[in-house]
């Protein structure tokens, strides 16, 4: 494991350590390991309480010529910030989405790797609302989201079969043990 940077040229970056990497399913759109045109993201939680995930997007990702498509940002950061309640309780409480909304700031390029940083801001019993944003390498923020999630268990959401799905913590000599935040 290393460590991620973005290379700031300011004195208010911070060094966050990487507690532990949530699981990557086969076939899901975002975490599929083996879904040839999926995101292939990987997620994990930061002692700071935030969520990152880490993709490189592939062209066939883009809307405008060497951009992120703006439908794939909503789909990564609405993943990244459901997927942060899993840090409270378990990885099988997962968040389904309620309401959903991004603000673009700037255009995500689709030549680097993409980082996704994300929190809960309100748990409540069912529900919690969660915030994110899509950095850039330097640090600046391109996309900024916002959403409310039903808290629900993976068994009512879904016919969801573990070992089938190939659901569970893929290790890589790339993942970080510490990242550089803003």
């Amino acid at each position: 494991m290393g460590t991620i940077s973005s290379h700031l040229n300011t004195a208010v970056a911070m060094q966050v350590n990487v507690k532990k990497k949530q699981p990557n399913s086969k076939m899901c759109f975002v975490c599929g390991l083996k879904n040839r045109f999926g995101l292939k993201c990987r997620f994990y939680e930061l002692e700071n309480g935030e969520l990152m995930a880490i993709f490189q997007p592939s062209p066939e990702h883009q809307g405008y010529p060497g951009r992120l498509h703006g439908g794939i940002a909503a789909t990564i950061l609405d993943e990244t910030i459901g997927r942060a309640i899993m840090q409270l309780y378990s990885d099988h409480i997962w968040g389904v989405t309620v309401d959903f909304s991004m603000r673009l700031r700037k255009p995500v390029p689709i030549d680097r790797e993409v980082r996704v940083i994300s929190r809960i801001v309100s748990d409540g019993k069912r529900s919690f609302e969660g915030t994110g944003e899509i950095l850039l390498e330097d640090g600046s923020v391109a996309i900024e989201g916002k959403g409310k999630y039903l808290k629900m268990d993976i068994g009512k959401i879904a016919d969801f079969d573990h070992r089938e799905q190939e659901w569970g913590i893929v290790e890589s000599p790339d993942d970080p043990d510490s990242i550089t935040l803003p």
